[in-house]
């Protein structure tokens, strides 16, 4: 199937590694221009030159940074046809455990990223009739993951922007939605250090999932033909989600 994504010009955040990476990997090889971001100047450009993409550095904890990024990328690949908003999961912690800082550090990097991200590209979007915003979230968005409060809190939260943002841009060409990845096999995922048997017993799927098909995901909901797709929380685990 031709996803129509030729020539899009599109920019994935914190897609150095893991999720990130898979998704810009799969919107370059459906033909998209792909600018790609991350704080790590070497991994970043070692990605860059696998996957042919352009790449920014950039911190997206650090307050405006998405805005500058999202103008960095435009400058260098074109006015944005499509936007990735992904990064890496907030701080591992019970509410008490969780000081202020730690609650500013991930509002900051998880939840105004994309805020600022969207609002500096939807403009143009708005104007071109055309656009797609893909928030990439986690399965802790809908059911709790114990120990990661402020991932639990902040990602649901992004769910319901998506929903909302998408009922103002409908009517303007643009869909805005969000993946949930369930136990994916990432760097983040061995960074919880638990055990991939432990995890896959509790999957009806019985494995962890593969970045790629995440990724295959998300370049179908940024294609021509998901245009009629909007408002959407998809999640891709496996079966693990239990609710509705």
């Amino acid at each position: 199937m031709d996803l129509g994504l030729t020539g899009k010009r599109t920019l994935v955040m914190g897609a150095s590694s893991g999720l990130g990476k898979a998704i810009a990997q799969a919107l370059r090889q459906e033909g998209a221009k792909v600018a790609i971001c991350a704080r790590g100047k070497q991994r970043l450009e070692a990605t860059a030159l696998e996957i042919d993409a352009s790449p920014l550095v950039c911190d997206l904890s650090q307050p405006g940074a998405a805005q500058h990024l999202v103008e960095h990328a435009e400058s260098v690949i074109g006015p944005l046809d499509i936007l990735i908003t992904n990064t890496g999961g907030p701080p591992v912690g019970n509410f008490m455990d969780v000081g202020s800082e730690l609650w500013q550090q991930g509002f900051q990097g998880l939840w105004m990223s994309a805020v600022e991200g969207i609002r500096t590209v939807l403009s143009g979007m708005q104007e071109r009739s055309w656009g797609r915003i893909v928030l990439v979230t986690s399965l802790a968005a809908k059911e709790p993951v114990p120990g990661l409060t402020v991932s639990n809190a902040l990602r649901a939260g992004l769910l319901g922007l998506a929903n909302s943002l998408s009922h103002e841009v409908a009517g303007q060409g643009v869909t805005v939605n969000s993946v949930l990845p369930g136990y994916t096999k990432t760097e983040r995922l061995a960074e919880l250090g638990v055990s991939d048997e432990e995890l896959s017993a509790n999957i009806p799927a019985g494995r962890l999932g593969r970045p790629e098909e995440l990724a295959a995901l998300t370049a179908f909901l940024c294609s021509e033909h998901a245009g009629y797709i909007t408002g959407q929380a998809i999640s891709v685990d496996g079966g693990q989600l239990m609710s509705i």
